[in-house]
């Protein structure tokens, strides 16, 4: 056998694998059932025990963190 012959059986052999296995394919649809929502109800970020509502003190708090983490304000 020629070494052409020995490399096209093994190619041979995976392209009909592959078609073989590309037949077997099922059709995915998302089959969306109408219901509830159950996980926790969204809220505004400044709607909590610490910030009571006040959204300015919330932003300047959101600055002040934005702040901390930049690294030349940092060092100094």
């Amino acid at each position: 056998m020629t070494v052409r012959r020995l490399l096209a059986i093994p190619l041979a052999v995976c392209l009909v694998a592959l078609g073989v296995a590309g037949c077997g394919e099922k059709p995915q649809v998302v089959n969306y059932k109408q219901g509830k929502y159950q996980g926790k109800p969204d809220s505004l970020a400044w709607e909590n025990e610490r910030f009571k509502g006040d959204q300015t003190a919330w932003e300047m708090q959101m600055r002040q963190r934005n702040l901390a983490q930049n690294e030349y304000q940092r060092i100094n």
